[in-house]
């Protein structure tokens, strides 16, 4: 008995693997944008320098605070910190009324950076999602008053907030600046790209007018842009020197019309002044240690959108 074996076909083709495909430049960008990239020393080195730089202001603010006025007068001068740093702040906090001037300082502050932030949404989210008559020159009228330099309103301003009752009143500085063209661009380029056409649609199809819009919609999407505008203009408003030294007295000043009653008399006390610096800045560091992740997270946000 024999077993016939089945026949074997010998033109069946062989598949080979088919050659892999060029990676492209935009496959290439998206592995590449998967891998961490990882700083070398000379990008250490470069941080390092840009940061003692930008803290040395400071510290030297704090050494010159702490010694006496021969001290600091001398060459070369003191890079250590003296022993007369506590003093030197209760003589300037005394002095220059400190205490008063950094409650007017917060309350304009304060205000200006709340409604600058609140005026200032308002109009971008306009200007880049609603349509109506003559958007595009107002928001020329808006970026040109950017160009105007702010001395030459002084004259007219000054006699305005007379003749409204208000010189040497704290609404004097807080009513000019209510809001800023600055801000109202910032905030029209961030809506302009974070804030999607058919998400304000679909609010319209569902019956939402523009009040209600912006407040469950614009205000989620624009808060990290109006945390890195609050901040700024706080800070902007906080170290304001020129309009409150002219609208306001020595009987209600912010803190930077205060520090000029250190620098009263023949002989300028470079310590004294230092330390009322110091404490003026005080306040600003602080507000950035709590907020500094949310600015910074604000900020980062706003540049990776488009």
């Amino acid at each position: 008995m024999t077993v016939n074996s089945l026949p074997v076909r010998t033109d069946t083709p062989v598949r080979t693997p088919a050659p892999k495909a060029p990676r492209t430049g935009r496959r290439l960008l998206r592995i590449r944008a998967g891998r961490q990239h990882h700083a070398g020393p000379l990008a250490y080195v470069l941080l390092g320098i840009m940061a003692l730089v930008s803290i040395f202001p400071l510290y030297w603010t704090m050494v010159a605070a702490s010694t006496d006025n021969t001290r600091v007068s001398q060459s070369p001068p003191p890079f250590l910190p003296g022993p007369n740093l506590f003093s030197n702040l209760a003589r300037a906090w005394d002095e220059a009324a400190m205490g008063k001037a950094m409650v007017n300082s917060l309350i304009v502050a304060g205000v200006i950076a709340l409604s600058t932030v609140l005026f200032a949404t308002l109009a971008g989210f306009a200007f880049a999602k609603l349509r109506f008559k003559g958007r595009n020159i107002l928001l020329t009228l808006v970026i040109g008053t950017m160009m105007v330099p702010p001395q030459l309103g002084v004259v007219p301003l000054f006699m305005m907030m007379s003749d409204l009752g208000l010189a040497q009143q704290l609404p004097a500085v807080i009513f000019p600046t209510l809001v800023s063209a600055v801000g109202v661009f910032f905030m029209r380029q961030y809506l302009g790209e974070a804030l999607p056409d058919e998400l304000v649609e679909a609010a319209r199809v569902d019956g939402a007018h523009s009040l209600r819009i912006f407040w469950s919609i614009v205000l989620p999407v624009a808060r990290p842009a109006m945390a890195v505008l609050f901040m700024i203009t706080f800070v902007h408003a906080w170290n304001d020197f020129f309009w409150p030294f002219v609208v306001l007295d020595m009987t209600n000043p912010t803190v930077p019309v205060a520090l000029t009653q250190l620098s009263a008399g023949y002989v300028r006390d470079q310590s004294l002044i230092m330390a009322g610096a110091l404490l003026g800045t005080l306040p600003l560091l602080a507000m950035f240690i709590v907020f500094g992740r949310q600015i910074v997270s604000g900020i980062m946000a706003g540049a990776v959108k488009g």
